[in-house]
């Protein structure tokens, strides 16, 4: 039976929560992330709301070049962004509110990040615990109807939590992600079963899940640019260019996805990281800051529901920005802060000698994360 999939995207949201929690920042441009110290700032942007995008700050632009970007603009008479903290336990529970209301609308929902879900609105799902909503629905799917019910979520998004977001549906969650950015913000965007082909073919080839910076360089030496010059080629063609994601592609170029909707997020591993303020080869202040890091993570854990873990990885990025993971895996599972201290510190250790950092290069980030969660 036909599916009919809902992709539902916060706009901005952290600067959205802020903006509304503090409404002496409404309407201003807005930047949530590290402390971007008058340009000296280390770190990048969480988030930044449209009035800042039109200065040019984007998520994971370097806090130290949103600032300088505010400046010019500040320059040319325009408002400087406002520069917050994230407070991640607000957003959480904002994610909460909104995935309750969408829950009211559809049984199947899929959390995929803290400001996304995906939402199945297909009739013989929704009949059997939302009959009313199936009402004037045919058999074969009316995205007309689907198109209504996500009105309704928007208007009670925006009534209850004075939040917008924007809303893709299509056949499956490829379709309904990629339509929920194409109009931004407050947006609903519905592409109909039999249009997925005609909807991606004018889109840039990174628009498509799964093509990165690297696989659009690769693909750009082959003068592909568009979805529809993608299409040019033969799944045969893909493959010898791309090896097996060029299966994956010609599939997802062609509006193809048939994987499910997971209703239980799963939570893949639990991290935490910090830039320092300057580039350091300090080994105590290194591993005294590793020993914090781990207590962190090691909290979050306690509250996350899981048992035990199996892995420990670190991460440690030079100054240059090279950026370096390693990992332990235990003979069992564990489920104590000490271990994960001892391990993170045995992995760090390397990084003051020639064994990981033969040329003795100042240290800006590390992190250690937990993962093989039970």
């Amino acid at each position: 039976m036909p599916r009919i999939i809902a992709h539902l995207d916060m706009d901005a949201f952290f600067a959205a929560v802020e903006e509304r929690d503090r409404p002496k920042y409404k309407g201003q441009p807005i930047v949530v992330g590290s402390d971007p110290m008058e340009g000296k700032g280390r770190g990048v942007v969480s988030t930044a709301n449209y009035k800042a995008r039109k200065y040019g700050i984007r998520s994971a632009t370097p806090i130290s070049r949103a600032w300088q970007m505010s400046e010019e603009a500040r320059k040319k008479g325009f408002p400087p962004a406002i520069f917050l903290f994230p407070n991640f336990k607000k957003y959480e529970k904002a994610s909460f509110e909104v995935s309750k209301i969408v829950s009211k609308f559809s049984p199947l929902v899929e959390p995929a990040s803290i400001d996304e879900m995906y939402f199945d609105l297909s009739p013989s799902v929704l009949f059997r615990t939302h009959p009313e909503l199936v009402e004037g629905m045919s058999f074969c799917g009316n995205y007309k109807k689907a198109g209504s019910i996500c009105k309704k979520i928007k208007n009670k998004i925006k009534r209850e939590e004075k939040l917008t977001c924007s809303i893709g549906i299509g056949s499956n969650k490829l379709i309904a992600k990629i339509a929920s950015d194409f109009k931004k913000p407050d947006g609903l965007t519905v592409v109909e079963k039999g249009k997925e082909e005609a909807f991606l073919e004018n889109f840039p080839i990174r628009k498509i899940p799964g093509i990165g910076p690297k696989t659009e360089e690769i693909l750009l030496r082959h003068q592909i640019k568009l979805v529809k010059d993608l299409k040019k080629f033969s799944k045969v063609d893909l493959k010898k260019i791309l090896g097996k994601l060029g299966d994956d592609l010609y599939y997802k170029i062609r509006g193809v996805d048939d994987s499910p909707i997971v209703e239980k997020y799963e939570i893949k591993s639990i991290g935490e990281q910090e830039t320092f303020s300057k580039d350091t080869f300090d080994l105590k202040f290194i591993t005294g800051r590793m020993v914090k890091l781990s207590e962190s993570v090691f909290e979050r854990f306690e509250k996350s529901g899981f048992k035990n873990f199996k892995t420990i990885t670190i991460t440690v990025r030079f100054a240059g920005f090279e950026t370096k993971n390693r990992s332990r895996t235990l003979a069992k599972p564990v489920s104590d802060l000490k271990t994960v201290q001892f391990e993170a510190l045995k992995l760090l250790s390397p990084f003051f000698d020639k064994r990981e950092n033969p040329k003795k290069k100042l240290i800006r980030l590390i992190g250690v994360r937990i993962e093989k969660l039970i």
